[in-house]
């Protein structure tokens, strides 16, 4: 199968300091990948080197085989990059359909029509509606997005790239804040997404990786230790040592 988003020698360097060191990633279609690793690992540095938040020092990075190191954040997400942060970025006072019409109107170039009301638009609403039911949401429609349960707010910030059509979603610590109580229902949400869309996930909470990935990258220092199967991961004494413990999954 070949690999949807890759990276080719991506290193990052701020003055002396490297932060990514030659990381060579290849995620496949359809993939649920975990990239795991200690603070200060490089994690979300190699994050944003993938969405074009930050500009590689030296290295590739391509998407559907296409080199998009040079590209903007905005042309990235229109080709299907698109990622969630650690904190969530919501509309807050807005209904949660509003919110996520207003994500797939953006997508269907009907933002500036900023004063049709959003229920004019049937296409997109039928969309958003699909979406919520896809996320388990449709019964939080017209809820106040601050008045929902954190790990409600998360589920909303994922409807609102998927809204954007992905074909890889970089999920950035998304139980991060949420209670357990509710990241188990989370995880299975996100469980539940088509193939269609890839997963690449950036999460401390190891439970939730080894339930969820099946393909794990452990990063150390800015660079991959190792890359393999939950099993081998759980079980392999350098990562252990360096961020399992020796207790986790012993």
């Amino acid at each position: 199968m070949s690999a949807v988003l890759e990276t080719q020698g991506l290193i990052k360097k701020f003055g002396g300091f490297v932060v990514t060191d030659d990381v060579n990633l290849s995620i496949e279609q359809g993939a649920r990948h975990a990239l795991i690793g200690p603070n200060g690992a490089g994690k979300t540095t190699l994050i944003n080197l993938l969405t074009g938040f930050l500009a590689p020092s030296a290295g590739t990075v391509l998407l559907q085989g296409q080199d998009v190191t040079s590209m903007a954040q905005h042309e990235r997400c229109r080709r299907g990059l698109v990622r969630t942060f650690q904190i969530n970025q919501l509309f807050a006072d807005m209904t949660v359909m509003e919110s996520v019409t207003m994500a797939v109107c953006e997508r269907m170039g009907l933002g500036t029509r900023w004063w049709a009301p959003v229920g004019s638009f049937k296409e997109a609403v039928d969309e958003a509606a699909e979406i919520l039911s896809r996320l388990h949401l449709l019964e939080d429609a017209y809820e106040i997005t601050r008045n929902l349960a954190y790990g409600r707010q998360r589920l909303i910030e994922i409807a609102l790239a998927l809204a954007l059509q992905p074909k890889v979603l970089l999920l950035d610590e998304p139980a991060a804040g949420v209670p357990t109580s509710e990241s188990q229902e989370l995880f299975e949400t996100i469980a539940q997404l088509p193939r269609d869309v890839t997963i690449l996930l950036i999460e401390h909470d190891m439970n939730l990786v080894f339930r969820f990935a099946e393909r794990i990258s452990v990063l150390v220092s800015g660079a991959i230790l190792l890359e393999d199967t939950p099993e081998v991961i759980a079980h392999h004494p350098r990562v252990k040592e360096v961020y399992l413990g020796e207790e986790a999954h012993g």
